[in-house]
């Protein structure tokens, strides 16, 4: 751990949370003194403060242990690139359309990798797309969830294990279908 590097980041967050090295201190418990002392590189937090710190400041914690911030330049998202997050204990889906470190449930999440159609069967039924698959719909093994991305769009339908796939999506012209079973991974297909 660089002291200095660690200090630097607290004074650049800290000053961009607008609050002095008293009010810093005051949310933390400690004085102000202490928070000019790690600021200037002369001694690092305690361990004990680090989870409060990085709630105050809005950073991480392992951002700020290693000293280093992230700064990339803004992007505007495009949605080709989408990506998808899947946590393995709570369900919980999230995306994304720009590289991001993300963790749930305590575990940090990857971006699932999209295999190309498995086990889906499409047919256009008047201006809807019409979804079906014979895929088990079991507690250990269903589909989770299926995404429909267009250009501008995107349209996340959650599925659960007592049900069927038999879905009808607006066609709104082409698009990506994505699908996740929970055994298999994340799936497409070109619509």
């Amino acid at each position: 751990m660089n002291c200095m590097e660690i200090g630097n980041i607290i004074r650049i967050m800290r000053t961009e949370k607008s609050l002095t090295q008293k009010q810093l201190a005051e949310k933390l418990g400690v004085t102000d003194k202490a928070v000019s002392k790690w600021e200037n590189g002369g001694g690092c937090p305690d361990l004990s403060l680090l989870p409060d710190l990085c709630t105050v400041l809005e950073i991480d914690i392992e951002s700020l242990l290693s000293g280093k911030m992230l700064s990339k330049p803004a992007e505007n998202g495009n949605m080709k690139k989408i990506k998808f997050f899947v946590c393995p204990i709570c369900g919980n889906v999230i995306t994304s359309l720009s590289n991001i470190e993300l963790c749930c449930c305590s575990r940090k999440l990857s971006p699932l990798t999209a295999q190309k159609n498995y086990d889906i069967n499409t047919e256009q039924i008047e201006n809807d797309w019409y979804i079906t698959s014979s895929h088990p719909m079991t507690k250990d093994n269903y589909i989770s969830f299926i995404a429909f991305v267009t250009g501008d769009n995107l349209q996340i339908y959650k599925q659960y294990p007592e049900w069927d796939v038999q879905l009808r999506i607006p066609k709104r012209g082409h698009g990506i279908l994505f699908w996740h079973s929970t055994s298999k991974g994340l799936f497409y297909k070109f619509l």
